[in-house]
């Protein structure tokens, strides 16, 4: 068993196919597992399988929140873009995401909503340092993308024109060896594979702040305040870690599928590293801007048509994730057409 999970937490090129069915293999044993523990567990109360499934379906849609994707994504292709093949990324986020969540309820369950009282103050406390971490992250990886961005269309434009390129040149232009970049390169010291996600996640997941977590929680309390058993209560989050974890993970291999047809040539690296990165600093950007302008109107009770729309962004962070989701795929289908129609495979790289 510490063979497998070693397996799927190296991330390095090789075997990436091997290392997708086994992690898939190992979220459907945790799917299994987790409903069967809840047919189990609610042999005697039917009507809870409605709220296992409820509770499922959260962590389903929580998955798909923009601060995950943006993350999960930007990650991926920073470990891709250092050579390695991470078919983990998503789920160790999750992991790490979901610590937090089945600790908050098996709390709330245990203290039977004595908690409850009290739980507003920890989970605003938990929402600043949360939404910190993430809109500084995003802020951060959007930063250096800036410069990498500018430098990979510099050398796509020295290809165009003919002159000498190494494919060597690209991979150490792509570890963002240049000044700046190593100046903001210390915030991702930490973020050199896949199992250094976990700990992130952990930190994503102290805001407690979004409708599905909130949700969780109020199962969790509700059902134990009715005289569910404690192991029976702990089910739910249980199942919402097991649908998180699905969705994560399968955002993380999609975005190693489209960074795999990239690196086959140099020219494609260069090609659609440069759109692909484009579109990373826009959605870092963009989602952590949303997070800290949020942050900013919640503590400062800020009010106005503005503040409304974005704290209205911040309530409906699942819409932004597939609007993300939806970025990325286009931005895939799109550099692949406009690549194909000006032939630039055709290209001949002087070595």
């Amino acid at each position: 068993m510490p063979h497998f999970f070693g397996a799927l937490l190296n991330d390095a090129a090789g075997d990436t196919r091997r290392k997708a069915i086994g992690i898939y293999a190992l979220l459907l044993a945790i799917n299994v597992f987790a409903w069967t523990w809840a047919v189990f567990s609610f042999r005697h109360y039917p009507v809870l399988l409605g709220t296992a499934f409820l509770a499922y379906s959260f962590g389903l849609r929580h998955a798909v929140d923009a601060d995950h994707i943006a993350a999960i994504d930007n990650v991926t292709r920073k470990l891709m873009q250092e050579g390695k093949r991470p078919v983990a990324v998503g789920f160790m986020f999750s992991l790490g995401h979901s610590t937090i969540v089945f600790i908050g309820s098996a709390l709330l369950a245990g203290t039977a909503l004595t908690l409850q009282h009290h739980v507003d103050s920890v989970r605003r406390f938990g929402g600043i340092v949360g939404t910190l971490v993430s809109a500084l992250f995003l802020f951060g990886i959007a930063i250096v993308n800036v410069f990498v961005m500018r430098s990979i269309y510099l050398a796509f434009q020295r290809v165009r024109r003919g002159d000498r390129y190494d494919d060597e040149d690209f991979d150490l232009l792509l570890a963002g060896r240049g000044t700046l970049s190593r100046f903001f390169r210390p915030m991702f010291a930490l973020i050199r594979k896949s199992a250094h996600m976990y700990p992130l996640g952990v930190l994503f997941g102290l805001g407690f702040d979004t409708a599905t977590e909130i949700g969780l929680l109020g199962i969790s309390a509700t059902e134990a305040s009715k005289g569910l058993p404690f192991g029976a209560v702990l089910v739910f989050p249980a199942l919402f870690a097991a649908g998180m974890s699905l969705i994560d993970t399968t955002d993380n291999i999609l975005m190693l599928g489209a960074y795999g047809w990239a690196f086959v040539k140099p020219i494609r690296k260069l090609y659609y590293n440069m759109t692909i990165t484009f579109v990373s600093v826009i959605v870092a950007l963009g989602v952590g801007g949303i997070e800290a302008l949020g942050l900013v109107a919640d503590q400062f009770r800020l009010q106005g048509a503005f503040w409304t729309m974005i704290q209205k962004l911040n309530e409906n962070f699942g819409l932004l994730g597939y609007f993300i989701v939806a970025l990325f795929v286009l931005s895939w289908a799109l550099s692949v057409a406009i690549y194909k129609w000006r032939r630039y495979d055709e290209f001949e790289l002087k070595g």
